[in-house]
């Protein structure tokens, strides 16, 4: 059966992770190298903005109106913002053949790297987008937290370096095994926080789960944002 997703020109971007199309390379780096991801395990990772110093780039989360996710990216780089759009890789036949492509893993995310100020200016600006009528871009909001400043209001989600490097490294590997998941779906082992030590997994963070009959390992960006890796053996891992 022929796969039908449409796949933008600008899949190839600087901070989408794969290949546009399925050229039998290998999955490209994130570009991050000046952001090495932490040893520690972070899997609750949100903090307010009210306590990032100005001037200070973070990571936000921002939501994307539906079906417009490549549309999103090429708006944020257009305004010379540094943005990361993860992807999955799903299997399937064309004119006979299997290929792998990739298809946004949450596409209803991006993940944008600027200052407060700038995030602000960015979503003020895509209200009039392509003179749509749906803002293509807003705030995700943290709701583990609220605004001292007022109490009824929860602050946008910010994610701290590590944990964003963590995601994805892991969203950057080329395996289809490498899925979302929810909360629901997943058993996980009590306090069995790990990193994986051995395989193309090696340096992953997260925590022992069970998924489908198999023994994998999850990071939790945050509370809407799981994603697990493909089987992991027990002895490929070290327990924290």
């Amino acid at each position: 059966m022929e796969d039908t997703t449409n796949l933008s020109p600008k899949a190839d971007a600087s901070l989408y992770n794969g290949q546009p199309t399925d050229t039998g390379l290998s999955c490209p780096s994130a570009g991050l190298t000046s952001r090495t991801p932490s040893t520690s395990e972070d899997t609750r990772n949100g903090v307010s903005v009210e306590n990032v110093p100005a001037g200070n780039k973070q990571w936000f989360v921002l939501r994307v109106s539906y079906g417009r996710i490549d549309k999103a990216k090429t708006f944020v780089e257009a305004k010379g913002i540094e943005c990361y759009v993860p992807l999955r890789y799903k299997e399937v036949r064309k004119q006979g053949k299997k290929r792998i492509i990739p298809i946004p893993l949450l596409p209803s995310f991006i993940f944008v790297y600027a200052t407060a100020e700038q995030v602000e200016t960015l979503l003020h600006d895509n209200k009039v987008v392509a003179n749509e009528s749906r803002s293509l871009l807003s705030y995700y909001f943290d709701h583990t937290i609220h605004l001292q400043v007022n109490p009824n209001h929860n602050p946008p989600l910010i994610i701290r370096d590590e944990a964003m490097n963590n995601f994805i490294r892991l969203t950057s590997i080329k395996n289809q095994h490498i899925i979302p998941v929810t909360s629901n779906n997943i058993q996980f082992k009590l306090g069995d926080n790990v990193v994986v030590t051995e395989g193309e997994f090696k340096g992953i963070h997260g925590r022992v789960a069970r998924i489908a009959g198999q023994q994998r390992v999850v990071m939790e960006l945050f509370d809407s944002c799981l994603v697990a890796t493909a089987y992991v053996p027990k002895e490929a891992m070290i327990f924290l």
